[in-house]
């Protein structure tokens, strides 16, 4: 048991679109990423995901509309959403989802991410 710094962990991270794990409970990971720019479309068929901006906004694009997620909000993305990020400016934020969840869920391409990191 360690206390983590989530600021700290942050100043680790120098790479966009690129989730760390800093944490794990009950076969789910809790991760850091810094995004910026625009993601891909996406899904996750079997996991949920939520987004915690710590610092900054972005906008989660859904097939329907566009949900501005604004510093100390989050969103919850079911399982089965397309979904894709996309910010303007630097933002970090802290992912909470099951341990099997891939970055880029259904699509596979230059920002997926098959190992991530412990930080």
């Amino acid at each position: 048991m360690n206390k983590i710094n989530i600021n700290e962990k942050l100043d680790l991270i120098s790479e966009y679109w690129d989730p760390k794990i800093v944490g794990e409970l009950n076969k789910q990971y809790v991760k850091l990423v810094k995004f910026k720019g625009e993601f891909v479309w996406h899904k996750h068929d079997t996991e949920d995901e939520m987004f915690y901006v710590v610092k900054g906004n972005f906008k989660m694009e859904l097939r329907d509309r566009s949900i501005d997620i604004n510093e100390n909000e989050f969103i919850i993305i079911p399982k089965g959403i397309e979904h894709k990020p996309v910010a303007d400016d630097e933002v970090s934020v802290m992912l909470f989802e099951p341990a099997t969840t891939l970055n880029t869920g259904d699509k596979i391409n230059e920002l997926t991410k098959n190992i991530l990191e412990r930080i």
